[in-house]
């Protein structure tokens, strides 16, 4: 079975935050000690990919420097090229670039870019807030989806509030063909509102990355009757096991080959590509 993850990250020292920095080289010290090699030759990388099991996998820029630090995305761009198994996406600040919607243009038509991530509680600002609308509506037009990161983070100065689910309810109203999922589903406080939302707008999707697979179920009793809406990420290289190991735990969920076909791949092509 093809995978795709979508959600991986790229990474630098330079480029990132003393509490991102540490908190990896804990998580991930095997990683930590080849991190120069591996934010300066993409095809490690996508060989690293390879044996895990993955075939695409999408690779997130982060622009914010409050918190979790800034990579941009003209580098995760560059790093990207050349290589299928790398899809690129933006990171967009609203309270740090101007002209939100026409740079998301430039980077889809010159760039490349297959999404863009935001980050509301690292960002600070609400996912409904008027001020964003234009930039929605340019991603709408483009037809390329919206990853928001929601749940609880172990970044100093992240502010909570900013990410509540609730606030995609309006965005996914007012823009129903724009595709969004929900990063981290929600963890640590809104898994039931994460769950019910991608149930209620056919827009709006869950991202489990950064959940324990073996614990899915505990967290969504009814993953199964929603795996349509469920897309697979690993978070790497921010994680304690192997992306395998989260595949395979995935596997061995009590669910229909169905569900794990559409969770591990299926839901995030179409979504990806179309298809």
């Amino acid at each position: 079975m093809d995978v795709i993850d979508f959600h991986i990250h790229y990474v630098k020292k330079e480029l990132l935050n003393p509490t991102w920095l540490n908190y990896l080289e804990s998580i991930n010290p095997e990683f930590f000690s080849k991190m120069d090699e591996f934010s300066e030759h993409p095809e490690l990388v996508v060989a690293h990919l390879k044996t895990e099991g993955v075939r695409y996998a999408v690779v997130l820029p982060e622009c914010a420097p409050a918190t979790s630090g800034y990579v941009p995305t003209e580098e995760v761009i560059d790093y990207c090229r050349g290589h299928e198994t790398l899809i690129p996406f933006a990171s967009i600040n609203p309270n740090v670039h101007e002209d939100i919607a026409q740079r998301l243009e430039e980077y889809v038509k010159i760039g490349g870019v297959k999404g863009l991530k935001l980050h509301p509680s690292y960002q600070f600002f609400y996912p409904n807030e008027a001020r964003l609308y234009p930039l929605y509506q340019k991603a709408q037009e483009l037809r390329i989806p919206i990853v928001f990161h929601i749940g609880t983070s172990i970044f100093k100065g992240t502010r909570l509030k900013y990410c509540d689910p609730i606030y995609l309810d309006d965005v996914a109203v007012d823009f129903p063909d724009l595709k969004m999922i929900m990063a981290h589903s929600g963890r640590g406080f809104w898994y039931e509102d994460c769950f019910s939302l991608s149930r209620l707008h056919r827009n709006l999707y869950m991202d489990i990355t950064g959940l324990p697979p073996q614990n899915l179920l505990r967290y969504f009793p009814e993953l199964e009757k929603n795996s349509e809406k469920v897309v697979f990420g690993s978070d790497w290289p921010t994680m304690p096991t192997s992306i395998r190991a989260n595949i395979e735990a995935i596997k061995d969920l009590p669910l229909s080959e169905k569900a794990i076909e559409a969770i591990l791949y299926r839901n995030a092509q179409r979504i990806l590509f179309d298809i």
